[in-house]
């Protein structure tokens, strides 16, 4: 069975890939709807999809039955899709994989995604996560992007991946994308651990501003802004609420305001400029033995 079913192969001037998939390495829905954010922002059509039959037990992960206009009955199956768009203001596009988690056959899974991003000729893979942690609300998200190829570390001012134990599928991508030669960098969002079941805008307007850095693209994402006020706004009425709570909060925020900055998550909290990245992802790219540019 073939496991990638292509609609169409798209024709991509040297495109990116930024991967993201719910489940594990999704704390607060901030990874998937960073990416979901970029891909209707920049108008992104659907090219591929991975037949989900050979990497899930439907019995975890359950396919959901819809009704179309209240009729028909409609079987919708876990979907982790390719989309293609033009990164506006540049000469590059990028691919866009959202995606659930599977449960089996990792190495044949992410051997399908680092096929499929070789055959449109992609250059560099970003993925997107977030993690729970010890922060507030209150304070702006703590971003962390790691690399596992020193100069592309060195270069996008990001840190190389100390972490060890358990791993989930953006940790088994990497490897992949490693073990075939394309270089891949990692970007996580903290999400504060006490509101960890509810959508956090906040952390992902945090990776929406800070992938469209290291894509080059431009966003103004007024809507993400909109939602994390309100966000950040609501829990603290709760917390506020709830004096254990909030001298809990009250604790996180004195240990984050007094934290020197290169503690933060093991890594720096902010990268360099959106321009500064942008013109460092294209050096080091042109840079490569094999770059077409």
């Amino acid at each position: 069975m073939e496991t990638l079913r292509w609609e169409q192969q798209p024709r991509l001037r040297r495109p990116l890939l930024v991967a993201a998939f719910e489940g594990w390495n999704d704390a607060g829905d901030a990874a998937t709807l960073a990416v979901r954010y970029l891909a209707e922002t920049w108008s992104a059509r659907k090219f591929a999809a991975i037949d989900p039959e050979e990497f899930y037990d439907f019995t975890v992960t359950r396919p959901q039955v819809k009704l179309a206009d209240g009729v028909t009955r409609r079987i919708e199956w876990p979907a982790n899709e390719l989309w293609a768009a033009s990164v506006p203001g540049t000469g590059r596009d990028v691919v866009f994989l959202r995606g659930v988690e599977p449960q089996l056959k990792w190495r044949t899974f992410c051997e399908t995604v680092v096929g499929a991003a070789r055959t449109v000729g992609t250059e560099l893979a970003i993925t997107l996560g977030a993690l729970l942690a010890d922060v507030p609300h209150t304070r702006p998200v703590h971003v962390t992007g790691t690399a596992h190829e020193p100069e592309l570390a060195s270069r996008l001012g990001l840190q190389r991946s100390r972490y060890e134990g358990p791993t989930g599928i953006v940790g088994v991508l990497h490897d992949a994308c490693n073990t075939a030669g394309m270089p891949s960098a990692s970007l996580w969002a903290a999400v504060p651990h006490y509101i960890h079941q509810v959508p956090s805008p906040k952390a992902a307007l945090a990776l929406v501003e800070r992938t469209a850095a290291l894509v080059g693209g431009r966003v103004n994402p007024v809507e993400l802004k909109v939602a994390a006020d309100t966000y950040e706004r609501e829990v603290s009425e709760h917390v506020a609420n709830d004096a254990e709570a909030a001298a809990y909060v009250a604790e996180l925020e004195d240990a984050d305001d007094h934290q020197p900055e290169e503690e933060h998550d093991g890594g720096p909290l902010t990268l360099p400029s959106a321009d500064v990245l942008a013109a460092e992802v294209e050096r080091y790219l042109r840079d490569q033995p094999d770059s077409p540019s």
